[in-house]
Order: structure tokens, then C-alpha cells, then sequence
């Protein structure tokens, strides 16, 4: 009996963010190994990906359909993202902007693409509007942090909702979530290939991220965030654009208002600041 409307996806998809949010929550407290908690996190996946959130074709050659490449690719793309959003969580206000503007985006996308799918929709705004509420309190100066449990969380509901959301409604649409998250996916790959190249593991944290380069180029922290925040909004703009024409008028529209909101509620925090 399916207790949800969609059935299996959507308890993939809760039971999942839920075990993905402990996981990340035990390694805040008392700190995990790399290698157990990549082994955690694709049990996770695998789990999720046996309750129907899988990546099943790629649109090359007119469909191919994956058969059981479909699993190692589904895995990678939800370790991946959840990751990703982990890499990006350097500086104050960081992660949640991205993650704010990419759950908009593969929001509106879930909801104009054919046929649509308001239950992913859904998630990914409520998604958007908890990372709002977050953000007030995680601007730099920061007062609370997202942590890996914020993180881990963050990056595999985009993940599972660009599936389920965007990637199932067309053949053409499984392009649109690399577009959507082209901020976490640049840092994640170019992070690891710079960590491989040099002998080391891609597991192993450091401080040579994409918004590392950037502060040590002289940027503040601020500005750090806009320059990135700017890069996910203008590439979720052109995600829309490729979709459809009437999805780029309101991903434009509500992207520009929520980083003035955000700029907005930064500037009234510091010029209240005693």
C-alpha cells in the first residue's frame, strides 16, 4: 500500500533525506571516517534507487536505456550531489544560497515540464523556503552553521527531486539538472581531479575549493557569495531557457527577489549590529 502520493518515490525520497540528515548529524557530533560514510551513503542511494528514484536512459542517439548501468549512474549523481553541497559549505551563507536557488529552479522546472510533477515541485520549495529562514542566522557573520547533517540533507533532495522531478518527465530533460547544479557539480569535479592528480584522496578536505580561490584572490566573504549565487541563478535562468519560455520569466523573477531578500536581510542584520 503506498502512503504517499507517487507511492515508492516520495518515501525514497523522505526515508532517505532522513537517513542522509542522521548520518551527517552523527559525524558532526563525533566525527566519521571518509570511507564508512561514502559506504553509509550508497547504502542510502541504493536504497532510495530500489524504491524507484532512478536515472533510467540518457537522450544520446535518439534514448539509450541504461538497463544496469542505470544503478551505478543513479548512485554516483545522489553521492555526488550530496557531497557537492558538503564541498561548497566554506564560507558563511555559501551552501544555502546555491542550495536555495537550485531547489527554486528544479522546483520550477518539476512544475512546467510535461508531464509535471507538483510532488517534487513541492519539496524543492519547501526546500528553498527553509533554507530562507536559515539564512537570516547564516550570513557571515554567521551564528549557526548548516554542518554536514545540513549539507548531506541539502544536496540529496536536489539530487533525488532533479530525478524524479525533472529527469523522468523527458528525454531531454535529464541535461537540465547538470545545468541547474552547475555550481556544486564544477567545485565536486574539479576538487576531486585536482586531489587525484596530486596523489591524494578525493576524500580528504582542504582549502583549495572554487570560494577559496576566490577570497585568496582578494574577495571578501560577501562577495564571495553573490559571484557564486550569481553563477547558479544565471545557470539556472538558462536551465529554464532551454525547458520552455514561460518557466525563464518566473525562475528570473523569483531568483532576483530571493537574492535581494537575502542581500536585504544581511545589510538590516549589519546595520543593526551593535
Amino acid at each position: 500500500m503506498n502512503y504517499y502520493p507517487y507511492g515508492k518515490l516520495v518515501s525514497g525520497i523522505l526515508l532517505g533525506s532522513s537517513l542522509m540528515f542522521l548520518l551527517g548529524l552523527i559525524d558532526d557530533v563525533y566525527g566519521l571516517g571518509a570511507k564508512f560514510k561514502l559506504l553509509i551513503q550508497v547504502s542510502i542511494a541504493t536504497m532510495v534507487y530500489l524504491l524507484g528514484v532512478q536515472i533510467d536512459s540518457i537522450p544520446f542517439f535518439g534514448g539509450i536505456d541504461l538497463g544496469w548501468f542505470s544503478y551505478p549512474i543513479t548512485l554516483l549523481w545522489i553521492v555526488g550531489i550530496s557531497n557537492a553541497l558538503n564541498f561548497i559549505d566554506g564560507v558563511d551563507g555559501l551552501a544555502g544560497s546555491v542550495v536555495t536557488v537550485n531547489a527554486i529552479t528544479l522546483a520550477i522546472l518539476a512544475i512546467t515540464l510535461s508531464p509535471p510533477n507538483p510532488i517534487s515541485a513541492l519539496i524543492g520549495f519547501i526546500l528553498a523556503g527553509s533554507m530562507l529562514a536559515f539564512l537570516t542566522f547564516n550570513f557571515n557573520p554567521a551564528k549557526i552553521f548548516m554542518g554536514d547533517s545540513g549539507a548531506l540533507f541539502s544536496g540529496f533532495l536536489l539530487a533525488t527531486i532533479s530525478i524524479t522531478g525533472v529527469m523522468k518527465v523527458a528525454t531531454l530533460a535529464i541535461l537540465l539538472p547538470f545545468v541547474v547544479l552547475a555550481v556544486p557539480i564544477m567545485d565536486i569535479t574539479y576538487s576531486s581531479l585536482r586531489r587525484i592528480a596530486k596523489g591524494q584522496s578525493p576524500f580528504v578536505a582542504d582549502a583549495e575549493h572554487i570560494h577559496h580561490k576566490l577570497l585568496h584572490a582578494g574577495f571578501s566573504q560577501k562577495k564571495t557569495v553573490v559571484i557564486l549565487t550569481s553563477v547558479a541563478i544565471l545557470a539556472g535562468g538558462l536551465a529554464c531557457l532551454f525547458a520552455s519560455h514561460n518557466a525563464i520569466k518566473y525562475d528570473f523573477f523569483l531568483t532576483l527577489a530571493l537574492v535581494g531578500i537575502m542581500l536585504l536581510l544581511n545589510l538590516v542584520r549589519v546595520l543593526t549590529k551593535k
